[in-house]
């Protein structure tokens, strides 16, 4: 995901899209990504610096690791914020950083409802 810097005005500038879930170089059998990653990100130069805020998205195909079934979950972003330096430079990648705020979204282990409703069963147990 690239961003022009001449591009924004200085008051900003609101930019929605989507980048290929290749972006992410998942290489997870149990999270597939399966939709485009989507983004909603308003950008303010500030000195020497771009600030982005907004959300992310990408739909991802898991895998429980208690039942082994497949699951779709959204992974959302809602709150992603980044700031870059941008001396000597006309563009700027954010790539990386969307990646990352992606990845540590995504679960450690999958658990479907199915899985997550026997387990919450479990937990009501009251065992003497």
């Amino acid at each position: 995901m690239k961003v022009h810097l001449r591009q924004i005005p200085l008051e900003g500038l609101h930019i929605e899209g989507e980048d290929p879930s290749s972006i992410l170089e998942l290489n997870e059998p149990e999270v597939v990504p399966t939709t485009p990653v989507s983004y909603s990100l308003d950008l303010l130069r500030s000195g020497d610096g771009l600030l982005a805020t907004g959300s992310l998205s990408v739909d991802c195909e898991c895998t429980c690791v208690t039942c082994l079934e497949k699951f779709m979950r959204q992974v959302r972003v809602e709150d992603f914020a980044c700031q870059v330096e941008v001396i000597g430079t006309e563009e700027i990648d954010l790539t990386s950083v969307v990646r990352e705020d992606i990845i540590l979204t995504l679960p450690p282990h999958p658990h479907c409802e199915v899985s997550s409703e026997a387990w919450g069963a479990l937990d009501q147990l009251k065992i003497k």
